[in-house]
């Protein structure tokens, strides 16, 4: 009898702690902070209720052309509060090396740019930015940027709802779909 309330009681601390995990995951995405490609800290907090597609970005890849195509999507649901999120980063066949300032005139010039960029970040490895080590231990490996224009979709909740490779398109049916979903 002692072993059993002895497992159980080991049972019950496993599972507090583990919920206790969750909880504390969920809560870390609003507490994050980003620096915008202008040098301003924004809290992720300022998005709670949103819908958020994360997308790590480069200026010289094969999939830049997306960028206009972020930009339509975020044109067409931002009155339904998705909010696009392009985090520059040069991890990736060195396909960002500007500055924040050459990075912002790129986007702005060749893609009339105007959702949330970021300053340019790590987006894997120990130096990663704080969102994606939160995506990492959230979602999984399948978080973690393979290449430029990795796509992280995240719910109205705070929780990653799935993640597209680099060549799926952010207009796609697939992507759509998913963010009309969340969104309705």
């Amino acid at each position: 009898m002692k072993k059993i309330i002895n497992l159980l009681i080991i049972i019950l601390i496993v599972i507090f702690n583990f919920s206790i995990k969750v909880n504390s995951m969920e809560k870390k995405l609003y507490d994050i902070e980003i620096e915008s490609i202008t040098g301003e800290i924004i809290s992720l907090n300022k998005y709670k209720g949103k819908t958020i597609l994360l997308v790590n970005v480069a200026s010289n890849c094969g999939f830049t052309k997306q960028y206009a195509d972020l930009q339509s999507l975020w044109e067409k649901y931002r009155e339904k509060d998705l909010i696009v999120i392009g985090m520059p980063s040069n991890q990736f066949g060195g396909q960002e090396p500007g500055s924040n300032t050459e990075i912002k005139d790129f986007c702005e010039t060749n893609f009339n740019i105007n959702f949330l960029m970021t300053s340019k970040q790590d987006v894997k490895g120990v130096n990663a930015h704080k969102i994606y080590k939160w995506a990492k231990i959230s979602y999984g490996k399948s978080s973690v940027p393979k290449w430029n224009f990795h796509k992280i979709l995240i719910n109205k909740e705070g929780n990653i709802v799935d993640t597209f490779a680099s060549f799926t398109n952010p207009m796609s049916k697939k992507v759509v779909l998913k963010i009309e979903k969340i969104l309705n």
